[in-house]
């Protein structure tokens, strides 16, 4: 419903302009001085304002000016009701802000005319708005902020277009080649940020003098570019001879600051459909031969062959091990707490997996997941995660808060088991935890596999009552209109969109889109990885609802984040 906020010193006119507003169906609420007013327009917010000109205290032209410097307050529509209607007080208001002037006396066809004419443009004003904060995520979402390449999302779009081109061009195959800068993390660390990103923009400048419109360039992480060629007879032959040219062209010295630094890179190739049916598995597959080419030395590559995948002995005991961790209850759940920024208190968790090797020690779940992943195991590893969440939850809802939310991630193997639903039904049920208090973190990258069967079970877990939140916002392939269309509650800001907040303007300004991005949508944003007070107060000052990193507590487990609950520790943000 449209709020309206009329201001007003004169009793008999406030009355009856709030009574025509309610009569209308509008919201309406009132102040009878300017003082009051400007309190109550920052406190409710309202989508257009009335007010009188000549006020004891604080005149209209003070409430204006007052709103107008305030950023929660400054765009919203202003009418004046005067009795004055000299051009010299017309002039005075327009120029402060005013949308319109209404003489009195004036009639109810006056007023209703001028606010449906105001609301009318506030509207126009927001659609624009909003469809400039689209266009520009589009283009954050789509390029490299750095080099202004393709980044991922947008090599998956060109991959889908090249695979529709083959049969056209007469091709068998497309090839990807990922190829790694080495040591770029001992630069940056040695030598600083500036150094290191003068590193990668010269590997693009030099990569981009080799390739022709046919080829694709994109980074796809921070050490790692890729290639996608859409045009090539006889792929395994270039390629071999290319990554030669690769090596003699991008191994020349680079001047940074005083010091002279070759660059040093690895290569891995594999093609389409031979290695993978989809870009995804394409890409693993490349960066499967990438780290046998490492092991090879500097400025060396190596295609994917199944040899390659299947002599990783390291991933078949790390598989053999995980079935009998399962078996031994070696996996513990771990809690990270994610913080209100407005009161700094605890609001609930996100739940993270560790395996507690008797050998090894702590194994860190960047290693066993994605075997997890591969092999299945996720789906017992995942109902276990979920079951021991849903009871600690459902115990810390009980003794410390009722709204406390738990937060769990959802694999894109997990959200293929046909029996996900009535699992997430069964665990609720035993653990007589509230739907209202769960939510499900999905990335990006479940949603464009089947666009009507992710809706559809995103709408069954919804009609549990259950929160749904993406994850690691704007580093997979999603569209922004996926937030429009799907069900989601909760938008999570990945911590590469946090990590330079502290100095960079330009990851500022794509947190501060971010934000104001998901708020338009309607939904809460969660930033994760926030490690320094500088980016809490950041994403405070943008609005960002809550957050969850080292700044306040790494995971730790129920025990730890017991006591946690128990002393109240709550974030306190400097000045």
């Amino acid at each position: 419903m449209v709020k309206i906020l009329v201001i007003e010193d004169e009793k008999h006119v406030r009355a009856n302009l709030v009574e025509l507003l309610l009569a209308e169906g509008y919201e309406a609420f009132d102040a009878e001085n300017g003082r009051f007013g400007v309190e109550k327009a920052k406190q409710e917010l309202p989508d257009l304002i009335i007010c009188d000109v000549m006020m004891p205290e604080l005149d209209g032209y003070g409430v204006l000016t007052t709103l107008r410097n305030d950023a929660t307050t400054d765009t919203i529509p202003f009418l004046f009701l005067t009795a004055r209607a000299s051009k010299a007080d017309f002039r005075q208001g327009m120029s402060l802000g005013a949308e319109d002037y209404l003489t009195k006396p004036f009639t109810r066809i006056e007023v209703l005319d001028a606010i449906r004419t105001q609301l009318s443009k506030q509207q126009t004003r927001k659609q624009k708005y909003q469809a400039e904060i689209k266009e520009e995520m589009d283009r954050l979402l789509l390029f490299d902020n750095l080099t202004g390449l393709p980044n991922s999302r947008q090599m998956y779009s060109r991959f889908r277009d090249a695979v529709a081109n083959l049969i056209d061009l007469d091709l068998l195959s497309l090839p990807v080649l990922v190829l790694s800068i080495e040591r770029l993390n001992e630069i940056n660390s040695s030598l600083g940020q500036e150094a290191s990103d003068t590193i990668v923009r010269t590997v693009v400048e030099r990569l981009n003098d080799l390739l022709d419109q046919n080829q694709t360039l994109a980074r796809v992480d921070n050490d790692k570019f890729a290639v996608l060629f859409s045009s090539l007879p006889q792929p395994k032959d270039f390629m071999e001879e290319f990554s030669t040219i690769i090596a003699e062209t991008v191994f020349k010295p680079c001047q940074l600051k005083d010091q002279e630094v070759y660059i040093n890179t690895n290569i891995g190739f594999a093609f389409y459909p031979e290695d993978g049916d989809d870009f995804d598995i394409v890409l693993r597959r490349a960066e499967e031969a990438l780290l046998e080419a490492r092991k090879l030395g500097a400025n060396r590559s190596q295609f994917y062959s199944p040899f390659i995948h299947n002599k990783s002995i390291e991933s078949l005991k790390l598989e053999a091990s995980m079935h009998r961790a399962l078996e031994r209850n070696e996996f513990e759940v771990y809690f990270q707490p994610q913080i209100n920024l407005k009161t700094g208190k605890i609001v609930g968790a996100e739940a993270l997996i560790r395996w507690l090797h008797p050998e090894e020690g702590i194994i860190s779940p960047a290693k066993f997941i994605p075997i997890a992943e591969d092999t299945g195991l996720i789906i017992p590893l995942g109902d276990y995660i979920f079951r021991v969440s849903c009871l600690k939850a459902k115990e810390w809802c009980d003794k410390y808060f009722s709204d406390f939310r738990i937060a769990v991630n959802i694999s894109a193997r997990q959200f293929s088991d046909p029996l996900l639903s009535q699992k997430i039904r069964d665990t609720l049920e035993e653990s007589s935890l509230n739907p209202h208090n769960l939510e499900l973190e999905l990335t990006e990258s479940i949603l464009v596999k089947d666009f009507s069967t992710v809706s559809r079970i995103l709408s069954e877990l919804k009609m549990l009552g259950i929160e749904l939140a993406i994850d690691d916002f704007g580093t997979g392939y999603s569209s922004l209109s996926y937030l429009r269309q799907l069900p989601f509650d909760i938008l999570k800001i990945d911590r590469s969109f946090v990590i330079h907040l502290s100095q960079d303007l330009e990851a500022q300004s794509i947190a501060k889109s971010i934000i104001q991005l998901g708020h338009n949508l309607g939904l809460k944003i969660v930033a994760e990885g926030v490690e320094n007070e500088s980016e809490a107060r950041f994403l405070s000052q943008q609005n960002c609802d809550e957050m969850q990193g080292y700044l306040f507590s790494r995971p730790v487990p129920a025990a730890d984040f017991e006591v946690l609950l128990q002393s109240e520790k709550t974030l306190v943000l400097s000045e």
